[in-house]
């Protein structure tokens, strides 16, 4: 009997000691769990500016993470305050549904994006410190890009307003240090003038890439090049834009869209 009741004191001593009356296991505390979304790949951000007399601004590229760890490489548009063609560099961090990340100075500017986060958008707010656009602050949405489809069925509508089909071939890479993801394939064509061309891959502004929602092709063809500006739509796939054909003996502009040759696939 003496016995039970001295092991049983041992284990309500042991018990009190690990609950911390006194213990060391008081000053261990567990964070709480914090989800990570998958947020790696092509983004494309719209800022709306709370500051009156201040354009809407977009913000696209490539964001990369290492578990918390965030790292992006962005261009800025439809800005007065930043040159397109300047790589932004943002390092952050995000968890639990959140994700904040600030700018490497860029004349005196420094960009931070906050907001609540999904694998594929985000919604929250920007704020702009320094240089010309000091105090900008508002609103911005953002949502990832899917990998555009590897094949694609175009329709050619030329300033005559008459029509060539072609089909494109295409493979983005895993991504460039400026943001980019370059683009590399084959197109044929139902022209006239030309049948054959190859994707030159590049990165911004020239050859052929990804950059947000904008797709470049630059199409070198058996007669001249042919080079494609548009916009994808990344529920569908579709890809709208305007071309023109240089150094061929049918040169040409006009407007061009891209279907997805395989629904399923996309």
């Amino acid at each position: 009997m003496h016995e039970r009741f001295g092991s049983l004191a041992l284990l309500i001593s042991a018990m009190l000691t690990l609950g911390g009356c006194g213990g060391n296991a008081a000053k261990y505390k567990f964070p709480p769990f914090q989800t990570l979304n998958d947020i790696a790949g092509n983004w494309q951000f719209n800022a709306t500016s709370s500051v009156s007399g201040t354009t809407a601004s977009s913000f696209a590229g490539s964001v990369n993470q290492s578990e918390h760890v965030i790292a992006s490489a962005l261009h800025v548009s439809d800005s007065s305050c930043f040159d397109s063609l300047t790589t932004i560099d943002f390092s952050g961090k995000q968890g639990g549904g959140k994700l904040s990340m600030s700018s490497a100075p860029v004349d005196g500017q420094v960009v931070t994006l906050t907001g609540t986060l999904t694998d594929y958008t985000l919604s929250g707010t920007y704020t702009i410190k320094g240089g010309c656009a000091d105090g900008d602050h508002g609103t911005v949405t953002g949502s990832k890009i899917p990998h555009i489809p590897s094949s694609l069925n175009g329709t050619f509508t030329t300033s005559a307003n008459n029509t060539f089909d072609a089909m494109v071939q295409a493979v983005e890479d895993s991504g460039n240090p400026d943001g980019t993801f370059g683009i590399s394939g084959s197109a044929s064509f139902g022209a006239a003038c030309f049948s054959s061309g190859t994707l030159k891959p590049g990165t911004f502004p020239s050859g052929s890439f990804v950059l947000g929602r904008s797709v470049v092709f630059e199409i070198q063809t058996d007669n001249g090049t042919l080079s494609f500006q548009g916009t994808t739509d990344e529920a569908t796939g579709h890809i709208d834009g305007y071309y023109t054909i240089l150094g061929s003996s049918c040169n040409d502009s006009g407007t061009a869209a891209f279907s997805n040759s395989d629904p399923w696939a996309y």
